[in-house]
C-alpha cells in the first residue's frame, strides 16, 4: 500500500514537472526562438535543475515537439468540438460562427507554431511527424463536415469534405500568418469567419472591413 501511495505522488510529482517545463519552454520559445534557447535557459525558467529536465525529455528536440503536439491537440479538440452535431446534420453557418470564436489564436502560440514548421522543413523525421498531426486534425474536421448534408451541402468544387477540409487548415493558416504581422485578433476572427464561410456555403456573409492586407 505504501510503495502503491508512494509510486502515485512520484507520477504526479513527475507529470507536475513536465507541465512546468512545457509552460516555461513556451514563454521562453515565444521571447526568443527555438534556434536562441538553451536547456539551461528552459530549466532556470521553470525552476528545475538540468537533471529534472532529462528525466522528462531527451532534449530540446523532444520538448519542442511535446510543446508542439499538445497545442496541436488543443486545436483539433476545439475545431472537432466547434464541429459536434446532435445527429442531425451540420448547420455550417453557424459552425463557421462556433468555429471562429473558438479557435486559438494565439500571437505567442502562432511564433512558437512558426519556428517549429520551419525546423520541421529541415528535418525529415521531425516534419513526417508534424505531417501526422496535421493530418489528425484534418481528419476532425472532415469527419464532422461529411455529416453536412443535413442542413447545408458543401460546395461541389471542394471535392467532398477530404477537400472542405484541406481548405479549413489553408484558411486557418493563412490568416493567422496575418496576424503574426499585424497583431489583429479581432481583424483575424473576422477574415477567418469570411474565409469559412466563402468555402464551405454560397459565400454568403458580410465581409470584414477592409484597410489590412
Amino acid at each position: 500500500m505504501a510503495v502503491g501511495g508512494t509510486t502515485g505522488r512520484v507520477t504526479r510529482r513527475r507529470a507536475r514537472t513536465r507541465a512546468n517545463l512545457l509552460r516555461a519552454a513556451f514563454s521562453v520559445f515565444a521571447a526568443k526562438g527555438f534556434g536562441r534557447v538553451s536547456i539551461e535557459e528552459v530549466c532556470a525558467a521553470a525552476g528545475y535543475s538540468r537533471g529534472a529536465f532529462y528525466s522528462n525529455f531527451t532534449g530540446l528536440d523532444e520538448l519542442f515537439f511535446a510543446l508542439y503536439t499538445e497545442r496541436a491537440e488543443l486545436i483539433a479538440d476545439q475545431v472537432a468540438g466547434a464541429l459536434a452535431t446532435d445527429g442531425s446534420g451540420l448547420d455550417v453557418p453557424a459552425a463557421v460562427d462556433r468555429v471562429t470564436e473558438a479557435l486559438l489564436l494565439d500571437r505567442d502560440w502562432l511564433l512558437v507554431k512558426t519556428d517549429f514548421l520551419v525546423h520541421a522543413a529541415r528535418d525529415p523525421a521531425v516534419a513526417a511527424s508534424l505531417l501526422e498531426h496535421r493530418a489528425r486534425l484534418r481528419r476532425a474536421v472532415a469527419d464532422r463536415l461529411a455529416r453536412a448534408g443535413g442542413h447545408t451541402a458543401l460546395p461541389a468544387v471542394l471535392g467532398g469534405a477530404e477537400g472542405a477540409a484541406h481548405a479549413v487548415i489553408a484558411a486557418y493558416d493563412g490568416v493567422t500568418t496575418q496576424l503574426l504581422l499585424d497583431r489583429d485578433v479581432g481583424h483575424a476572427r473576422a477574415w477567418l469567419k469570411q474565409l469559412l464561410t466563402a468555402l464551405l456555403t454560397d459565400g454568403s456573409a458580410e465581409p470584414p472591413p477592409r484597410g489590412r492586407g
